[in-house]
């Protein structure tokens, strides 16, 4: 996974944190989270404040 694939990191985000709330997570610590993904596989750095919004929204329609 990279950076671009928004919906596959919130599925595994959501199947890696079951019991956390994607509702509060800051913009930091979503970073390490997606990084700390067995799955992701591209640089830290690549990231931006939207990238990582898209992936909390997306995160947060897959636990509904």
């Amino acid at each position: 996974m990279t950076w671009i694939d928004s919906i596959d990191i919130a599925i595994a985000l959501d199947e890696a944190h079951p019991d956390f709330d994607p509702t509060f997570v800051n913009f930091v610590d979503l970073r390490k989270m997606v990084v700390a993904l067995k799955e992701f596989d591209d640089k830290e750095d690549k990231s931006g404040e939207k990238i990582l919004e898209a992936i909390q929204m997306n995160w947060l329609e897959e636990r509904e």
